[in-house]
């Protein structure tokens, strides 16, 4: 099963952190990773965002058909986000549209077995997939990716 973690593009500053939109940049940066990911997932993925409107504008460039959950909202912690995606027994891929610092910490956890600060840039897509090997349950990264490696020269 593949778990991407995909934060939401670039947003505008606010107090009410849960109504910032995105930028006009932002919607450009997940417009693009949208059209990336489209050509490579698979017809039956599931596709998460949280309550934040940032990131439920970023999972709509993907699909109009997204779950809001509140368990992936800003504050989340790690352990509340992988209850909630149910991985790696959810047995499809998921796309999770998420916030830092959780995004990042997962990230290295699930890697490393550490739950580091790992930096996400905003829009940046990080795709992990779990498998079982010889009786060993492996994580391997399969591809991390940022807006600007999808323009040229940026």
């Amino acid at each position: 099963m593949d778990l991407i973690l995909w934060r939401h593009a670039e947003a505008e500053e606010g107090s009410d952190d849960l109504a910032r939109a995105l930028t006009r940049r932002g919607q450009q940066q997940a417009s693009q990773m949208a059209a990336w990911l489209r050509d490579r997932l698979p017809r039956d993925f599931i596709l998460l965002a949280s309550e934040a409107k940032r990131s439920q504008q970023t999972a709509a460039l993907l699909s109009k058909r997204y779950t809001v959950l509140p368990e992936l909202n800003p504050d989340a912690s790690i352990e509340a986000v992988m209850q909630a995606v149910n991985w790696p027994e959810a047995g499809k891929t998921i796309v999770l549209v998420g916030h830092q610092p959780y995004i990042g910490r997962l990230s290295a956890q699930l890697l490393g077995e550490q739950p580091l600060l790992w930096s996400v840039k905003k829009g940046a897509v990080w795709w992990l997939s779990h498998r079982v090997r010889h009786d060993l349950e492996q994580v391997r990264l399969k591809v991390m990716m940022t807006p600007g490696m999808l323009t040229p020269n940026e």
